[in-house]
């Protein structure tokens, strides 16, 4: 698959975005062990909003324009703030496949708004491509699922977090089109953070009992998969349709596949590997430009004799 030279810097920052957030979940692992959901993702947001905020306040990003801020208020509240919060608790409740399998409709419902919503349509690639992808995400998260428990209450945070994720991501769109990448996602990154301060009393009687390794994580997840690839992703989707950017995203399972292996010893089993394959390969069809009609040709006029 060629891609012109224009699109190259959508996808770098495409990919940098799933690197960072596939190795989220690796820090999770250790700061979710000693931080709730909500102080979780309240310390994450702070970090984030104190590095977007010292880079804003460097490169002088100012106020982003009224048209900018139902958008950036929408996405900050539903992908910022309850996104992060419920699917901390969710992973809470169910098991790994079951996670997989209802988080990963997020793509599916960011195709189907996008198209009703923002007229974006619905090419046959991307929905082959996510058809493939999602089949290779519950293969993924079926093979390294745990004890296999999962309670209606976490199922329902899963699919809360895919809705609101979704909802998230179709509101940024526009916002993009009236403020940069960085104005959106600090400003975003802002509001989820007012959001979440409920959690304020939780996150410091936590922090002070949590060992130095979970809140380094805590840091990490604010500085590296927030404010850096939250970044990446606002400067890739104002670049390209909702539905693609949200395709690209099933390339995540196999990247946190490969990293358990390098970092955690991990070993990944065949059908793993085979999920992984099939995600992979689903986002490759996604993101194929779409035939077009052959145009028909025009009949030339008849000359009158």
């Amino acid at each position: 698959m060629v891609f012109r030279k224009s699109e190259w810097p959508a996808l770098a920052a495409a990919g940098v975005t799933v690197v960072l957030w596939a190795s989220a979940f690796v820090s999770i692992r250790s700061a979710g062990a000693a931080y709730s959901p909500g102080a979780l993702a309240l310390g994450r947001l702070l970090a984030g909003t104190l590095v977007l905020g010292a880079i804003a306040l460097v490169r002088r990003v100012g106020w982003p324009p009224r048209a900018a801020w139902p958008g950036i208020a929408t996405s900050g509240v539903l992908w910022f703030g309850v996104y992060m919060v419920v699917l901390n608790w969710g992973e809470r409740e169910v098991d790994a496949g079951t996670a997989a399998m209802v988080v990963n409709i997020g793509p599916i419902l960011i195709a189907l708004l996008s198209s009703r919503l923002l007229g974006e349509g619905l090419p046959r690639p991307l929905l082959a491509g996510m058809g493939v992808s999602f089949a290779g995400a519950v293969v993924v998260g079926a093979s390294v699922s745990g004890g296999g428990h999962a309670s209606v209450v976490g199922v329902l945070l899963c699919l809360l977090a895919a809705m609101s994720y979704a909802g998230g991501v179709v509101a940024q769109k526009p916002a993009l089109r009236h403020a940069g990448a960085l104005q959106v996602t600090f400003y975003g990154c802002l509001v989820g953070t007012v959001a979440c301060l409920p959690f304020a009393g939780v996150l410091v009687s936590e922090a002070a009992r949590a060992p130095l390794s979970a809140t380094l994580n805590m840091v990490y997840l604010g500085v590296f998969p927030t404010a850096l690839a939250f970044t990446t992703w606002a400067f890739a989707l104002a670049r390209t349709t909702a539905g693609k950017m949200g395709a690209t995203t099933y390339a995540v399972p196999v990247l946190v596949v490969a990293m358990s292996w390098a970092l955690l010893g991990e070993v990944p089993g065949l059908v793993t590997l085979l999920g992984g394959a099939l995600c992979l390969a689903g986002v490759a069809v996604s993101r194929r430009p779409a035939a077009r009609a052959p145009r028909e040709p025009v009949a030339s006029p008849v000359r009158s004799r």
